[in-house]
């Protein structure tokens, strides 16, 4: 594994200059593009990495996984008489289809979506704020994690696009607080700073059915757990799902911050990361990476 871990980074690496990093988010605009990474942890607890796997980065959106299951947690099925589970088609930070669609997001990965999960998390649970951090470090095993102030405060400073959602979805009646602090909140969780081996142990459960091996702890039900990653099948990565489906075969969720994660049932959990993206937002050399291991290894579930 680790030599097919080495050869991929080799393979991949010449792409990197032919993408963009996030610019339109000051913080991340001054990120060197010139690294990339990949780990891979085993549902028996073996880890493998190649490249820069050990470079802590923004995870952006891969934090719409833990703050879905925190309001699963605390809220079960009823989360889902205010957002979807659909497809959306539409790029992350789509206006038109909610508007259309009454103040219902499609689902709960794209940015209205979790806008609304974040409403959920900040009505329900006393700390939320310390709660995913909490959540995240026992998940990773990795006590040191923190959100990253600067990216934070760069995203809220631009928060315009994002706010005018949730005062959408205010108008129609499907976001109950103070809309700034839910933003606060949202942002904090997507500037947490996670390695390529924190986030792959993070989201082994994911692989393993519902089950923390490190944290010796059942986080989802096996049947919660399917459904997690049906919608990140579906849905992980924005209107560029099916591409993911086509090319990588496995359930995905990825961040603006370059990072991608996936998820090989029953087996293992992965994480790459480059941080120049593609025209649909997602790491360029990241996808690449992940569909030449899909292909070597035969991963995908379809």
């Amino acid at each position: 594994m680790k030599d097919l871990l080495d050869d991929i980074c080799h393979h991949v690496r010449p792409l990197i200059g032919q993408g963009r990093v996030a610019n339109y988010i000051p913080a991340l605009g001054r990120v060197n593009p010139d690294q990339f990474g990949i780990a891979i942890y085993s549902n028996n607890g073996d880890l493998y990495t190649a490249g820069d796997a050990d470079q802590a980065f923004s995870i952006q959106s891969i934090s719409k996984v833990f703050n879905l299951i925190l309001a699963m947690q605390h809220c079960g099925e009823d989360i889902w008489q205010r957002v979807g589970q659909e497809p959306s088609g539409q790029p992350f930070n789509s206006l038109v289809q909610l508007e259309y669609e009454a103040g219902i997001p499609r689902n709960p990965f794209i940015n209205a979506g979790a806008l609304v999960i974040s409403d959920i998390n900040y009505a329900h649970i006393a700390a939320p704020q310390q709660a995913m951090r909490s959540f995240v470090r026992r998940l990773s095993g990795n006590s040191e994690l923190h959100y990253d102030q600067a990216v934070a405060d760069s995203e809220y400073e631009t928060r315009a696009r994002n706010a005018a959602m949730a005062y959408l979805m205010q108008s129609f009646g499907n976001f109950h607080n103070n809309v700034e602090d839910v933003l606060r909140y949202y942002f904090n969780n997507c500037s947490l700073r996670m390695s390529c081996i924190d986030l792959a142990r993070a989201f082994s459960f994911l692989a393993n059915g519902g089950y923390c091996r490190h944290s010796d702890t059942q986080i989802l039900a096996r049947g919660d757990t399917k459904k997690i990653n049906a919608l990140m099948a579906t849905s992980g990565l924005y209107d560029e799902a099916g591409n993911f489906a086509y090319r990588v075969g496995l359930p995905g969720k990825s961040g603006v911050g370059g990072g991608i994660v996936a998820i090989v049932p029953g087996q293992f959990s992965v994480c790459v990361w480059s941080p120049e993206l593609n025209e649909a937002g997602n790491s360029l050399a990241g996808m690449a990476a992940l569909e030449m291991l899909s292909e070597r290894i035969g991963w995908s579930i379809f």
